[in-house]
């Protein structure tokens, strides 16, 4: 015997259930969500080319034979390897957000907070580095090696920055799947 769910408003039952259509977006929700996908389209290309650029600025930090190297400083190829890691993470990022702005399907899922815990322990690190390094004759001697240094760190903090801001974004999405079943409800 069929579930009562099928009978409505004192009609017969069908032999065939009925197929749920499509749930239905207004105009303005679809609207809101393509924004709303865009911003955070828009936070992980500039987490990415902040990564990036923090990466490319501590990769070419280096002056001269007789002078330190980042790679001489494990805080320092540890600030390289994130930003790197990063930087590809975030642009694997923007390539699912513009799949998902074109097709309206999630790619995968998000773990944006795990990359924003490793840019901030490694720019914390290099920070570390940094300030000890101020105070020896690494700085005084090459003061372009830490200049170039505290760039690529303070570029590190401005991509975690902006990574932050788009894991709050997909933290948002989440709990409004959770809640109400729709990525974006509003």
């Amino acid at each position: 015997m069929r579930s009562p769910q099928y009978v409505r408003n004192g009609e017969t039952p069908s032999p065939h259930p009925r197929i749920p259509g499509p749930h239905f977006h207004s105009t303005v929700s679809l609207q809101k969500l393509r924004r709303f996908n865009t911003l955070i389209l828009v936070f992980r290309g500039a987490a990415f080319c902040f990564s990036l650029a923090a990466a490319v600025f501590m990769f070419t930090n280096s002056r001269g034979s007789n002078s330190k190297h980042w790679y001489d400083f494990s805080a320092f190829r540890f600030v390289l390897a994130a930003n790197a890691i990063v930087a590809i993470y975030s642009l694997f990022e923007m390539v699912a957000s513009v799949w998902e702005l074109s097709r309206g399907a999630t790619l995968f899922p998000e773990i944006v907070q795990a990359f924003a815990y490793l840019l901030l322990s490694a720019d914390a690190a290099g920070t570390a580095l940094a300030m000890t390094l101020r105070d020896t004759d690494t700085c005084r001697a090459t003061n372009s090696f830490c200049f170039q240094s505290d760039i690529s760190i303070t570029l590190g903090f401005t991509g975690f920055l902006f990574l932050g801001f788009s894991s709050l974004l997909s933290g948002f999405r989440v709990a409004c799947f959770l809640i109400n079943g729709s990525r974006f409800h509003l």
